[in-house]
């Protein structure tokens, strides 16, 4: 049991501290390429049209249209593709998509006798491209795992149409602009990745109310308070660190009963530390360090009982040892 937590601490540390290094990473300027290049095949309501499958010239046959709707998206992301050194994607040829590199197809779950492509795993492929709006074809995946990339621009308005998704993992690449609100839009989703890319600007308040389990938002630009619809999400851990967040915890985090993990570590935060914080009773895990917050570690700090580590550095707080005369917390 020991060793497994230790586990789960070095793999947190991972998520925060290590990101993927590509041996051929972009430059500002090819960043900028890729990206404008992204922009220039958008329509002017940048999302994708209804029918849009009906209008593209596809020469093969297809077990059924569902996976010709694959097809046209992937032959469609190899073309927003500048450069694929481990030439992961050089087998996305043909009709036969179930065989592509990184695809996985399955019975669909409205028609077990239906093959339809239902997920995608491109991680640590060091490619560089875009992602076209052709991917919200792809409406029968339940995962796209993409992480360890050097994929650039925005994320696509179609994402919206990826109804049955459940986890999307889109960190360590370059991708920009404001949050990604297209993934609101995906009903089931309950796993959410978009650290170490360079995302600006405001969090929508909507994001803590959709039914995540997991929520990594670290190491990117986000500025501005943290909405205090905080409360309402489910996730069991949220990764706040690395970012440019300011004001105050919002105190309906005392609600998020599931919570196990919370990190705020190198923010802007202020303020005093909500009291509410202590009802946090499952937390195991809180990093708060690196930020502004000043006065008295709450009392309510000492029902913390579930938790572990604890690092509360560079920051003006004091009480510590009242709080908890006994520890074996981490600082």
């Amino acid at each position: 049991m020991e060793k497994m937590k230790a586990l789960g601490c070095f793999l947190l540390l991972s998520l925060l501290f290590s990101p993927f290094v590509s041996t051929f990473a972009l430059t500002d300027a090819q960043a900028s390429f890729i990206a404008r290049r992204q922009l220039q095949s958008l329509p002017e309501n940048g999302d994708l049209p209804e029918d849009f499958e009906h209008k593209v010239e596809v020469k093969h046959t297809f077990e059924n249209n569902r996976l010709k709707r694959a097809y046209i998206a992937l032959q469609a992301w190899k073309k927003a593709i500048y450069s694929d050194p481990q030439n992961f994607t050089g087998n996305w040829d043909g009709p036969d998509v179930c065989t592509y590199n990184g695809v996985f197809c399955a019975p669909a779950l409205d028609d077990p006798s239906m093959t339809v492509v239902a997920g995608i795993d491109l991680n640590h492929g060091d490619i560089a491209g875009y992602l076209p709006l052709e991917l919200g074809l792809l409406s029968d995946i339940a995962l796209l795992h993409i992480n360890s990339n050097r994929f650039c621009g925005i994320v696509p308005k179609s994402f919206n149409k990826l109804s049955l998704m459940h986890e999307l993992d889109i960190s360590n690449n370059r991708f920009v602009g404001p949050f990604p609100k297209s993934v609101l839009s995906i009903p089931d989703l309950k796993y959410l990745d978009i650290r170490f890319n360079e995302f600006e600007g405001e969090l929508p308040s909507e994001l803590f109310d959709k039914k995540l389990d997991a929520l990594f938002l670290n190491n990117n630009r986000f500025s501005s308070s943290i909405p205090e619809t905080l409360g309402n999400s489910t996730a069991s851990i949220i990764l706040f660190a690395n970012n440019k967040f300011s004001g105050c915890i919002p105190s309906s985090i005392g609600k998020m009963s599931d919570l196990q993990e919370v990190i705020f570590l190198n923010n802007d935060l202020s303020g005093c530390l909500p009291p509410e914080l202590g009802f946090l009773g499952n937390v195991s895990v809180m990093d708060i360090s690196g930020n502004g917050f000043i006065g008295i570690l709450p009392k309510s700090f000492s029902e913390l009982k579930s938790l572990e580590i604890l690092d509360i550095r560079n920051n003006q707080l004091t009480g510590l040892r009242a709080i908890f005369p006994i520890t074996s917390l981490l600082r």
